[in-house]
């Protein structure tokens, strides 16, 4: 069994393309070639060149693999329809071109449900009508990567989305046919949810194709959830600690994915401020010393 380990630019504090705050592409992808790193993620579609041949030619330099990339978008809102699907097809393209076969569906942040981050029992919850129409357009752009560009598509849960807690990933798992749609884990999520990642991991084994590796300070993660933080503000970031620091269990993880066979790639993601955070790269290199140390090669 191969798994391999490879992380993402939002590790450098990349979440959305166009913040000025960023640091250049080019840095990150020698950042993490130097942090022991294999393989990379796209990071928000328009942050490194959608010129095949320029990127193409930067990831060859650093000897990196393109994993996979996300579609972080409103799926949740019908009026930002167009955008989620021009994200999409510009993400599948440069996937596409690259050879990575990832591609990871998330729903961005409401402000319905950012209050409720962390708080199950407590969260807005979609009406009928609101959540059939939600479901279709995941499985439209689902079945887009599937079917159009034969990449390997997965919905991940996410932080004060509409697709953050356990309940509702298993209802759409259930709703969308599991040809078109599996599972991108993010344990660091999962945990902030509420959740225990390594009993989903047994439970849903057969459907998870990609895994996101993420840690949680419980100090920190209670403090935000008390307050009602946003996981995207600096505060809220801060809750995502290195590898093997937080409250996920990732000895019991490799066991999970040892004993569901898995392979393929699990990526780091330690989101962070790109401000904030004095020494990404040290952390990136941490956190593969780490993985290494418990087993993960």
């Amino acid at each position: 069994m191969t798994i391999r380990i490879g992380n993402a630019p939002c590790s450098w504090g990349v979440e959305f393309a166009n913040d000025p705050r960023n640091p250049d592409w080019r840095n990150v992808l020698r950042d993490c070639a130097q942090a022991g790193y294999k393989g990379i993620e796209l990071g928000p579609v328009g942050y490194v060149p959608e010129d095949p041949a320029e990127l193409g030619g930067a990831l060859d330099e650093h000897g990196l693999q393109l994993i996979g990339g996300v579609v972080f978008r409103p799926f949740h809102d019908p009026d930002a329809w167009e955008d989620v699907l021009d994200a999409a097809h510009r993400t599948c393209r440069a996937l596409k071109a690259h050879g990575a076969e990832h591609l990871v569906l998330i729903d961005s942040i409401s402000p319905r449900r950012a209050p409720t981050a962390g708080r199950a029992t407590e969260a807005e919850q979609m009406d009928t009508a609101e959540w059939a129409a939600f479901r279709e357009r995941i499985a439209t752009i689902a079945r887009i990567g599937t079917e159009e560009y034969g990449l390997t598509t997965g919905i991940h849960a996410h932080a004060a989305g509409f697709m953050d807690f356990e309940p509702e990933l298993e209802r759409l798992l259930e709703e969308v046919d599991d040809r078109i749609l599996k599972i991108c884990f993010d344990t660091g999520h999962h945990s902030y949810a509420g959740f225990d990642p390594v009993n989903f991991i047994h439970r849903h084994k057969n459907r998870i194709s990609y895994i996101h590796f993420k840690d949680i300070d419980p100090k920190v993660k209670a403090h935000v959830i008390e307050t009602r933080t946003v996981s995207t503000t600096p505060a809220g970031r801060a809750s995502f600690a290195n590898l093997g620091e937080g409250d996920v269990d990732f000895p019991a993880v490799r066991l999970a994915l040892l004993d569901a066979g898995f392979e393929g790639w699990c990526t780091v993601e330690q989101d962070c401020d790109p401000t904030l955070d004095p020494d990404p790269l040290n952390d990136a290199r941490k956190n593969r010393e780490y993985l290494e140390s418990i087993g993960f090669k």
